[in-house]
Order: structure tokens, then sequence, then C-alpha cells
């Protein structure tokens, strides 16, 4: 091997060893940090479904100051309730959801009312679906269906439905046109957590 071919192997090995310990400082010196926004976006959804007012440019600090002083966390038969006592809608419980959508996992939190058998919010923070197709999913559109929504069917069953244009039942929402395996996937995954929760 020539001289001049060692030296640029050498210079390209030793300039990638640099950058790859400069990029892990980086990461190590702002993890703390991603934690910490990670940690307050989650509260900011948990209090969002529990409808608790909390202004738009809240710093993280007041976000979790806020959760912490009108939220209680209980833990029951492995779930984790968020409660709050709502100054108009009574109390209100919190959980947590998540499952497979089409293109990635999906995560959000489904509130109840006091009854347990009553849906007053659904929130989809995190999901990879389509743009305009399953991203519906996090939409008014789509979110503002489930207030009010049983939790239970007819028949008695806990459960609600994600069907075609005409929900009638209710337990039925209308899914999102053009989107029939998110829907179907949504169905699916907020029908887990009912089940446990109405169980419990």
């Amino acid at each position: 091997m020539k001289r001049g071919s060692l030296y640029t192997l050498v210079y390209a090995a030793v300039l990638g060893l640099v950058c790859a310990l400069m990029l892990a400082a980086v990461d190590s010196f702002t993890a703390e940090r991603k934690s910490a926004n990670a940690r307050a976006e989650e509260v900011r959804n948990i209090l969002s479904v529990l409808s608790v007012d909390v202004p738009s440019t809240a710093s993280a600090e007041d976000l979790l100051a806020t959760f912490n002083a009108e939220v209680t966390v209980t833990e029951r038969r492995g779930l984790t309730f968020y409660s709050y006592d709502h100054p108009q809608k009574g109390h209100l419980i919190a959980v947590r959801f998540s499952g497979p959508g089409l293109w990635g996992p999906v995560e959000g939190f489904i509130c109840f009312e006091a009854d347990m058998r009553t849906i007053s919010a659904v929130s989809f923070y995190k999901h990879e679906e389509t743009p305009g197709l399953g991203g519906e999913i996090s939409s008014p559109a789509f979110t503002r269906q489930f207030q009010g929504l049983s939790a239970v069917g007819p028949d008695g069953k806990p459960g609600i439905a994600v069907v075609g244009h005409g929900a009638k039942a209710p337990n039925e929402v209308d899914a999102i046109s053009g989107a029939t395996m998110t829907s179907d996937k949504v169905q699916q995954m907020l029908n887990r957590v009912i089940a446990e929760v109405v169980a419990t």
C-alpha cells in the first residue's frame, strides 16, 4: 500500500473516531434534557385528556407543577390511573393505551368519567400513520367523537366499535375514510384497555 493511501486511511479512521466520541459526548450531555422534555410532553397530554386548564405556553416546570398539584396517580391490577376532579365534569380518570398502528406504534390516553363506563376524551399523542389518512386519528374531527361515548355496547359487553360512516350505537364512532386498517387497529387497542378498566 502506498504511503499516501495509508495516511488517508489512518486520517479517516481517526476523524471518524473523534466524531463518534463527540456525538456520544453530546448525546450524554443532552440526555437529561431530552428525558425531561419527553416527560413534559407526556404530562401535557395527560393534563389535556383530563381537561386540566393549562396555558399552551406553559413551561415544562409549570406542567409538572400543575400535574403534581392536580392529578392523583394510582396503580391497580397493573394499570396506572391518572385522576382529576374537574370543576364541571366531575371526577375523571385517564389511562394510557398503546398498540401497533399500520406503520408503527401508536400511543395515547383514554379518559373515563367517574362511572368508568363513559368516555370523556381520547388523545393520540404518538403515531407514524400516513398524514391525511391514518394520521387523522389525532385530528379533533376524529377524537371529538369519543366525548360521551359509551365504553359498553348495547349487549353489555365492554368495547367500542369504529365503523363505516353512519355510527348509530352509543358505543360506535365513524371510521376514518380511506384508513380502514388504522381504524381497525385503533379499535383493537382501545378495546384492550377498556376491557381491563371495566374489569377493575
